[in-house]
């Protein structure tokens, strides 16, 4: 069996190893009418490939061949190839168009699922990569096992996306699901997918998703700042805040893209914050930005926001990756609809799952620090500040509001609360002010990843703390 025979000519990809085409379902139901497949035939084919140099395994489930229905044949080849893939150290490729479960096989179909999460999550839990590409259609039991468990998944432009197909929508409600449903464009936003990514390029994508080659440069969106701050520094405390908020002045999404050579999209539902699994100064990195330009409330994230970082969070974690967040926001998304969906809790989760990541973490607060939607992803092993920047517990204006009932009163909190880097610095809250120089920024922040002990995080807010009581 050649490459073309598994999935469109993918150039770079040479199969090295085909794996059990000898296999064909038993019809262990004897269903009326059913033509069991020939095993080459058979919806799912599993190879070992040569993948931009790296070796992979290749799981692909074609709609082409038996509708792409997942039955015994297709859950043992599955199986076998995360369990294969595990015992060689290897990471997995998906290409996926599937139907669903196999329903002249009834029960047996049905517990392919269960199964292929299994053993995504025996692969998963060595530490290893996965990557899934989604063609149209992708539906049922497979888009709701081991093809949604892949670390990273994109879609082709338009395709069919969804758990229950249109048919299956409309006998069930009585109606078919509009245009805007059911769709790669809806997956992507609502953080179901991480890309939407042409045919052609679907095998660059798998092969920067799976860590195989690099990926693209980030690039902001036309019309946002291109350089650092120009404008002078501001002495006073609350000019400093407002040059901090200013239109000229970089978020996260910029410094992402000046201190990173490559970027592998982590998707999400809310773009006040981003996520990617980049390459810093030759080191692969998890990055999640906070982007005070972007959101439904801008820069104020909401709790999909922080989903997307727990995710994100959790993926280094996993793979032992570093991470790198940057912090600028005024604060978490006070809206009704956001405390409905629970913000107060995915801050809790988000700083609980940088509690507990096992790899080096350090944050660098490019703008404003607002409150605890900021400090969420600010409780890392290294706390970097630039000298522009801010972090305050609530942000002023709001918090006059709160103490005197006077939001007027705002500059003369902001001296008070001393928010400034260097307050930071003498508070104990940072570990380094660094100048709003690109290259000064990036050195900095490779030598704290690369110097970062994984679970000092603590000691920093400790002696913190510690300094702030005294005993009589």
């Amino acid at each position: 069996m050649t490459a073309d025979a598994l999935s469109p000519a993918p150039p770079g990809v040479e199969v090295r190893e085909c794996w059990d085409d000898d296999l064909r379902s038993a019809d262990v139901l004897g269903f009326p009418g059913y033509a069991v497949p020939e095993a080459s035939d058979e919806s799912v084919r599993t190879a070992l490939i040569d993948l931009r140099g790296a070796p992979a395994v290749w799981i692909d489930c074609d709609f082409r061949r038996s509708g792409g229905t997942m039955g015994a044949v297709a859950g043992v080849r599955i199986v076998r190839a995360f369990d294969r893939a595990r015992a060689a150290g290897l990471p997995v490729a998906q290409t996926v168009s599937t139907g669903g479960a196999r329903l002249q096989e009834g029960m047996i179909s049905l517990l392919q699922m269960p199964r292929t999460v299994s053993a995504a999550a025996r692969h998963a839990a060595a530490g290893l990569r996965s990557a899934a590409y989604l063609r149209s259609p992708t539906t049922g039991g497979v888009f709701a096992s081991f093809a949604s468990l892949a670390d990273l998944r994109a879609a082709q432009p338009d395709a069919t996306i969804g758990f229950g197909g249109p048919r299956v929508v409309a006998e069930v409600t009585g109606a078919y699901p509009p245009p805007s449903s059911h769709t790669a464009e809806s997956a992507l936003r609502h953080g179901t997918i991480d890309a939407i990514v042409p045919p052609e390029r679907c095998w660059d994508w798998l092969a920067a998703a799976v860590g195989a080659a690099d990926g693209y440069r980030l690039v902001p969106p036309p019309g946002r700042p291109s350089t650092p701050d120009p404008s002078p520094a501001r002495p006073d405390p609350y000019e400093h805040l407002l040059r901090a908020r200013g239109s000229r002045r970089p978020s996260g999404l910029e410094w992402a893209a000046w201190l990173t050579d490559s970027w592998v999209e982590i998707g999400g539902a809310d773009p006040a914050i981003r996520a990617g699994v980049a390459a810093l100064a030759g080191r692969r990195v998890v990055v999640i930005t906070m982007d005070r330009f972007a959101g439904r409330t801008p820069g104020a994230p909401g709790p999909a926001a922080f989903r997307l970082a727990q995710r994100a969070v959790g993926l280094a974690g996993r793979l032992g990756l570093p991470v790198l967040t940057l912090v600028d926001t005024p604060g978490a998304d006070p809206r009704p609809d956001s405390e409905a969906h629970g913000v107060a809790g995915e801050i809790a989760r988000t700083l609980l799952a940088l509690a507990e990541l096992p790899s080096p973490s350090v944050c660098l607060v490019v703008g404003e620090g607002g409150s605890g939607g900021a400090i969420a992803l600010a409780h890392t092993d290294r706390l970097l500040v630039l000298d522009g920047a801010a972090f305050s517990v609530i942000g002023p204006e709001a918090g006059a509001a709160v103490l005197y009932r006077d939001s007027g009163r705002a500059p003369e909190l902001t001296r008070a609360l001393r928010i400034t880097p260097r307050d930071l610095l003498r508070l104990g809250v940072a570990d380094a002010v660094l100048p709003e120089d690109a290259a000064a920024v990036r050195a900095a922040v490779a030598a704290a990843l690369a110097h970062a002990r994984p679970g000092s995080r603590d000691g920093r807010p400790d002696a913190a703390t510690a300094a702030a009581v005294t005993t009589h």
